[in-house]
């Protein structure tokens, strides 16, 4: 008798155990699912991201970088090519901060194209358009700067920075500028107070900790041998842009400066596992998407679109931003030119029918302080690439909120491909939230969600992703590239 219970109760668990097997949803780190061959290929592909990195500290730079990879891959200008037919790789750009990539499908495009949008800019100090100045008490010269994008002020105090950027001189020339990166080029610094002396600003708010108007930057320290010179340190500054870029002073005017974190993209851990970089938030995507286009094989069923935008952190506007006509205008013409008209009918058939990957990054939880986070709920460092439903902020203010349809489709893509996905939210209900690029493009009624990978740290200057999210991340592009929905 004890025997036939005995028998019973291990049937009930197998079953039990199958039952659960079959019902509830399990996500593990996705290094689990891995073989060393895995974790090689993984490897050599974050190599390349690392380096993209390292090339693109701006979204001008990031830009260049990613239409010379796009060109060495086959794409062609889209304006100078009469007409496009089935499997043709093309490009359209705009005002050097955004890159369109094309490659046109086999379904006319009217039925619709496969999206996916990043974004290029990142968090950083713009210098002001009149930034140098002279402290003559101390023989300082000194760039005041305005802050670009959510920061952490205090966090960009008394570390290492690099100037990149583009100034057009008076005769309108154009010139480019890297100053910092080089081992041998001078870096630049904002001061921070010592502990010694700051007791009476301890009890300043973290926001306040170093104010807007605090974030200047050390330029000189060295005069000018002209003795007669009111300014000499300033000028010291001045003579050395105009030996080395043309520059005089009223051409700050027309010159976009960004200072940016020094250093290169590191792994990080014993294990190599994460990659640690400024501007991951979100050249992560703009990478993944980027190379998903590159190494697609053959022509696809639809016609695939990757899309680099600009200005997302301070609110898609502008004309480099999500706001802008040049995405649907960049469409108006490939339609125009595949003979499937030119008309706004035409255009908004195509965009009503596309399907778009906003790809943006969440935030993963953070092991110091998960209580902001609602961990059934929250993304998790190498978990996979994370599908967020909707963004926004607490009451989903402003979000693009996904339909279950569509998050449907996305699932069985992602499950088809073996992709190891996860989803997330960005904090707990009434902490904070955010916004991506995604309710700007829903605005044209194709279907958008938000997929990207998590990472620690965002919009700091060292910012951190596990290595397998972004490689599951540019697998989950790929298949949505290839899905002929």
């Amino acid at each position: 008798m004890d025997a036939k219970k005995n028998v019973t109760k291990t049937k009930k668990k197998e079953e039990g155990s199958a039952l659960e097997k079959k019902l509830c949803m399990k996500k593990e780190v996705a290094w689990k699912a891995y073989k060393k061959a895995d974790e090689r290929e993984i490897g050599d592909f974050c190599e390349g991201y690392k380096g993209y990195l390292d090339a693109g500290k701006t979204e001008r730079e990031c830009f260049s970088d990613s239409l010379r990879a796009a060109e060495a891959a086959g794409f062609k200008p889209l304006e100078k090519l009469a007409e496009v037919k089935a499997g043709d790789r093309v490009y359209l750009t705009n005002r050097g901060k955004n890159l369109l990539l094309a490659v046109i499908g086999k379904k006319p495009m009217r039925e619709g194209v496969n999206l996916v949008a990043s974004h290029i800019d990142s968090p950083r100090l713009d210098l002001k358009q009149n930034p140098l100045y002279e402290e003559k008490e101390l023989s300082m010269a000194l760039l005041r700067t305005h802050y670009y994008g959510g920061i952490k002020k205090y966090q960009w105090g008394a570390t290492p920075l690099a100037l990149h950027g583009a100034v057009v001189l008076s005769d309108g020339k154009k010139v480019d500028v890297s100053i910092g990166e080089k081992e041998d080029e001078p870096v630049f610094s904002i001061n921070d107070l010592l502990p010694h002396l700051s007791h009476k600003k301890a009890d300043r708010k973290m926001g306040e900790v170093l104010s807007g108007e605090e974030l200047v930057i050390i330029a000189a320290s060295m005069p000018h041998p002209d003795k007669k010179s009111k300014s000499p340190v300033k000028l010291a500054v001045l003579e050395y842009l105009h030996e080395n870029y043309g520059m005089t002073e009223e051409d700050f005017v027309s010159a976009e400066f960004e200072a940016v974190p020094v250093g290169k993209a590191r792994d990080v851990g014993f294990d190599r596992s994460m990659v640690g970089a400024y501007g991951q938030d979100d050249r992560i995507c703009a990478y993944t998407s980027l190379r998903a286009m590159l190494d697609m094989q053959g022509t696809p069923e639809r016609t695939c679109v990757c899309f680099l935008a600009d200005k997302e952190e301070t609110g898609s506007d502008s004309n480099t931003g999500m706001t802008s006509a040049f995405m649907p205008n960049s469409v108006l013409r490939l339609l125009s030119k595949s003979g499937e008209g030119g008309d706004y009918a035409a255009l908004a058939e195509s965009l009503e029918n596309s399907k778009c990957l906003s790809s943006d990054v969440n935030a993963a939880m953070d092991p110091n302080f998960k209580d902001v986070h609602e961990p059934q709920n929250a993304s998790k460092l190498g978990f996979g690439v994370t599908v967020t439903k909707f963004t926004g902020s607490r009451g989903k203010s402003g979000a693009n909120d996904s339909s279950a349809e569509f998050v449907g489709e996305i699932r069985r893509i992602l499950n088809a491909a073996g992709v190891q996905w996860q989803t997330g939210e960005l904090g707990r209900v009434d902490e904070g939230g955010g916004g991506t690029v995604a309710k700007f493009l829903a605005q044209y009624n194709m279907d958008v969600i938000d997929c990207g990978p998590a990472i620690l740290s965002m919009h700091s200057p060292f910012e951190i992703a596990s290595k397998a999210d972004i490689y599951e991340t540019y697998k989950a592009y790929g298949a949505f590239y290839a899905a002929p929905f």
